[in-house]
This record gives C-alpha cells, structure tokens and sequence, in this order.
C-alpha cells in the first residue's frame, strides 16, 4: 500500500513539472517592449525610421496576418503581437530575429536589400510568413 502511495505521488510531480515546463514557453517572460521593439536594418546599424503605414503584420490566430507582404527597399516592415502568448520573428537566413514578443509588444525590421525573406515563428514553427523587398 506504501509503494502504491509513493508511485502515485512520484507520477503527479512528474506531470506537473512537466506541465509547468510546457505552459512556460507560451508565458510572457516580463520583457519590456523596448527590449523587442528595436529597428534593424538589413546589412547595417539601428535607425529610429518611422514605419510607414501598411508594413505591419499582425501575429494573431497563430498566424501572420498578411502572410506575404511586398515592400521597397529601405522599408520598415513591423510586426504587433495580439495573441496572449509569446512568438517570435526570425529568417531563415539569420538576417533577423526578434527574440520573444510578448502580448501587445511589437518588433520592427528595416529592409534595405532587395529579395525575397522567408520568416518563421520559432516558438510555433508551424506559422510562416515571406517579405518580398523590390527596387
């Protein structure tokens, strides 16, 4: 009757640790939006550009809202996460990476070089989006 009680025991913090391990990667970390909301750019130092308006990519539905967005070069393209959980921004060819963005923060990208930028959420691998930047 012990070992029944002490296995039973053992098997519920096992799956609540567990449980905490996965629920803390969809969890804020407290990061101010000063430290995901910086402006790069593409082959160069960071800039205070404006972005123009409708460069932005809402993160939603755990999805890219547009999913594809064709801008110019030297462009801001910005990207506002409304979910309630943490994602993130980055290509595959590591010319950008947000980090984690929050609930409600943003991450902003300059792109000065022309071509075509296929991205990923590297928490949600699932959800891709592409920025086509021209002449």
């Amino acid at each position: 009757m012990k070992n029944k009680n002490m296995i039973r025991n053992v098997l519920f913090i096992t799956i609540l640790i567990t449980a905490i391990f996965i629920l803390a990667g969809c969890t804020d970390t407290g990061a101010s939006a000063a430290q995901v909301s910086e402006t790069k750019e593409a082959g160069a130092g960071e800039t205070g550009e404006a972005v123009a308006a409708g460069n932005e990519v809402i993160i939603e539905g755990n999805a890219f809202k547009p999913d594809n967005l064709t801008i110019k070069a030297g462009d801001t393209v910005t990207w506002i996460n409304n979910d309630s959980y943490n994602h993130t921004v980055k290509d595959n060819d590591a010319t950008f990476e947000s980090g984690k963005i929050g609930s409600g923060q943003k991450y902003s990208f300059t792109f000065d070089k022309e071509g075509t930028y296929d991205y990923i959420c590297g928490v949600h691998t699932f959800m891709k989006g592409t920025i086509t930047v021209t002449k």
